[in-house]
């Protein structure tokens, strides 16, 4: 007969009281939740039965072996005790806890708050990382890297160097930190970086932020700021025209401060500087072609070349326009034709002239319309001192107020001219560089006083209308433009106080011309000199009682300006 093998066929033979002692021995060697030598007796069906010396033998799944193909009947293995009896009457064995306890033990006993370790990502939780370092340890996503993890996908299976921030016996946890052994070892290139570096040299980086101001470059382990002035010798409007994120450039150190450990950097100066012998390409007086990069209020900027550019101010876009805002006429990104009218090396600084590629109208002008010339134009605008006349597109002359009337003294030009009214007028001076042109109303027509000794003479009995008053006369219009004076002393041989007692606005009156001055425009005459009879009418001294030049005799324009009407004040250009 074949003999069957008992798991309990050692203790036959053995009276009660000695399987008793023995089972109460062999218990006290075994403890729930420890490990213990086992031996295989069996591997069969994915399982394994191993013998721990305790009355009975456990099963354990082959899957919690590395690899079950390698096991042999006799193979000596640990095992953690789960479990002295399951219902079945077996201990309940696991190899995989046994091994994770020993890793546990080995953390504990061998490891510090502060270690450094190696683990590999096994898992992406909420809020970070399982490590497997020999037991399971919890990254925190920000303390993976200096920056924010964008994709965690790329850290699964990656072995890590981290260092041990937490431990928690009671509750077998583990924190671990990455960012700390970054950090520290950023900050030891840091100090042998500084150490290193100097002005002037070239060192490659990562821009690592952009600000309005700049962009923040990662020098391998320091950052330095290289400010948007000095990412190109030409103007831009923001760091992003140049650089982005992720970026690595070549970068001149140009400051290092030690003690405050700042570095500022320069992506321009790594260039040719364009503006080097700048004068010398472009000489006052080059004709450019240029595209308009950037627009102001007082003017366009527009790059000469690479890195250079120069102003036209607005007052250098048009000979003739009156240009308020250059966006007005320009765009960005246009191309245009521009004259170098001057160039500051030092400052950095071209200035252009638009306007300086066309003729100068003004010159034409000085040309077209000689002094004298008589010439037809339409009003344009009124200023209080005079009418702005269009005689061409985009050429205007000014009409002085007292080029306005040979006869009347004119406040404003709304007192004889109309917007958009067609005159003619004569020129009286061109000034091309101030754009200047001076225009004669009164010119263009025959000057009355020019021929009034033809007319008039004196002792001659004349008619006319009192228009005006003042304290020491009365105005008499003889003709059209043309008025004498009446002195006070010349109404009557009576002693007159008041001239408004004797005369009023619009009485007929017949007087004697006394006096005549074509040159200075006057004429004055005599009411009561009109009485005597023309064989006895004789010139003297006492009919021109304040008419003598530099004693009351005024000239009418000024005259006007202490006239009173009624006792109301009269101003020029008024008419009763």
């Amino acid at each position: 007969m074949e003999e069957t093998t008992n798991p309990n066929s050692f203790t036959i033979g053995m009276d009660a009281a000695a399987v008793d002692a023995m089972y109460e021995n062999t218990l006290k060697n075994f403890e729930a939740n420890s490990i213990v030598p086992g031996k295989i007796l069996r591997i069969s069906d994915g399982e394994v039965l191993i013998d721990i010396g305790y009355k009975s033998e456990g099963l354990v799944n082959a899957h919690e072996f590395l690899d079950a193909n390698d096991l042999s009947v006799g193979d000596e293995v640990e095992v953690l005790l789960e479990c002295l009896e399951d219902r079945h009457g077996m201990v309940v064995l696991s190899k995989k806890r046994a091994e994770q306890q020993r890793k546990w033990d080995h953390i504990v006993n061998e490891c510090e708050e502060g270690s450094l370790v190696e683990g590999v990502v096994t898992r992406i939780i909420k809020g970070g990382f399982i490590l497997d370092i020999g037991a399971d340890a919890f990254l925190p996503g920000s303390q993976v890297d200096v920056v924010p993890v964008r994709n965690p996908d790329e850290y699964m299976g990656k072995t890590l160097e981290v260092k041990i921030l937490k431990i928690n016996k009671e509750r077998k946890n583990i924190v671990v930190s990455r960012r700390e052994i970054i950090e520290e070892s950023r900050r030891e290139q840091k100090l042998k970086l500084l150490a290193d570096i100097k002005s002037g040299q070239i060192r490659k980086g990562k821009v690592k932020n952009i600000t309005d101001f700049g962009a923040f470059v990662d020098l391998d382990g320091i950052d330095g700021l290289l400010h948007v002035t000095d990412m190109s010798w030409g103007r831009i409007n923001h760091p992003t025209e140049m650089v982005r994120v992720g970026e690595e450039l070549d970068v001149m150190i140009l400051d290092v401060d030690l003690e405050k450990e700042r570095i500022s950097l320069g992506l321009k100066q790594t260039q040719n500087n364009p503006w080097e012998d700048i004068d010398a390409k472009y000489p006052v007086g080059t004709r450019i072609r240029g595209k308009v990069v950037s627009l102001a209020p007082y003017g366009a900027f527009v790059q000469v070349e690479e890195g250079v550019e120069g102003l036209v101010h607005v007052s250098e876009i048009s000979w003739t326009k009156r240009i308020q805002r250059a966006a007005d006429v320009m765009s960005i990104g246009e191309e245009v034709e521009a004259i170098v009218l001057n160039i500051n090396v030092e400052e950095k600084k071209i200035s252009l002239g638009m306007r300086q590629t066309e003729e100068n109208p003004w010159e034409v002008a000085a040309m077209s319309y000689p002094i004298g010339s008589v010439v037809n134009g339409k009003v344009r605008n009124f200023t209080s001192y005079g009418a702005f006349v269009e005689i061409e597109d985009g050429i205007d002359g000014m009409v002085h107020v007292s080029d306005m009337s040979w006869t009347r003294k004119i406040n404003h030009p709304s007192e004889v001219l109309k917007k958009g009214e067609e005159i003619q007028t004569v020129v009286l001076e061109i000034d091309a560089a101030n754009q200047r042109i001076s225009l004669g109303l009164k010119q263009a027509q025959e000057d009355p006083w020019s021929r009034i000794t033809d007319t008039y003479r004196e002792g001659q009995k004349v008619d006319g209308k009192v228009t005006k008053l003042t304290n020491f006369g009365a105005f008499v219009e003889l003709e059209e433009g043309i008025d004498g004076l009446v002195h006070i002393s010349q109404i009557s041989n009576e002693h007159v106080d008041k001239i408004k007692e004797v005369l009023s606005i619009g009485d007929e009156v017949k007087a004697r011309i006394v006096k005549i001055d074509p040159a200075e425009h006057r004429i004055g005459l005599s009411i009561k000199a009109a009485a005597i009879a023309d064989e006895d009418f004789e010139m003297n001294d006492d009919l021109l009682t304040g008419l003598r030049p530099g004693e009351e005799l005024v000239d009418l324009s000024s005259a006007f300006d202490d006239l009173s009407i009624g006792g109301a004040e009269w101003h020029p250009g008024e008419r009763s």
